[in-house]
C-alpha cells in the first residue's frame, strides 16, 4: 500500500496561517510545536497538512491545494458571506471546474466537488 499522509508548506507566520486553514476551510488542528513554529492541521479524511514557519524562502507558486467538497457553489456562498475573497468563482477551468482563493503565503488553494467535476468540468 502507498498513501500521501501529509504535506508541508513553507509559510511565514505559522500562527496566521494555522487560524486561516482553521477558520475558513475548517481543518482541524491535530497538533502544533509552537518551539518549531509549526502546527499540523488535519482534513477530514486524516491528511495532515503542516504549516512551518521559517527562514525558507517561499514560493507560493511551487504547488496547489486542491480541497474536495461536498459542493463547490455552497462552499464559495458561505466563504464570501463570511468576506472572503477569490481569485474566481466556480468556473470551468485548466484543472476542471471549481473556484480559487489565495491563503495568507499566496498559496492557490483550489476547492472543488465530485459533482460539479463530473458535469461541468474534465471528468
Amino acid at each position: 500500500m502507498i498513501k500521501l499522509d501529509h504535506l508541508s508548506i513553507a509559510v511565514r507566520d505559522y500562527p496566521v496561517s494555522r487560524d486561516w486553514y482553521l477558520l475558513v476551510l475548517g481543518l482541524k488542528l491535530e497538533f502544533e510545536i509552537p518551539e518549531r513554529r509549526t502546527a499540523a492541521l488535519q482534513d477530514d479524511a486524516g491528511f495532515t497538512l503542516f504549516v512551518a514557519e521559517g527562514s525558507a524562502r517561499i514560493e507560493p507558486q511551487s504547488c496547489a491545494l486542491y480541497f474536495q467538497v461536498d459542493d463547490v457553489q455552497r462552499e464559495y456562498q458561505r466563504l464570501v458571506s463570511a468576506d472572503i475573497r477569490f481569485e474566481h468563482p466556480p468556473q470551468k477551468v485548466f484543472w476542471g471546474y471549481g473556484a480559487e482563493l489565495l491563503d495568507p503565503d499566496g498559496y492557490r488553494v483550489r476547492i472543488w466537488d465530485d459533482k460539479s467535476m463530473r458535469e461541468k468540468g474534465m471528468a
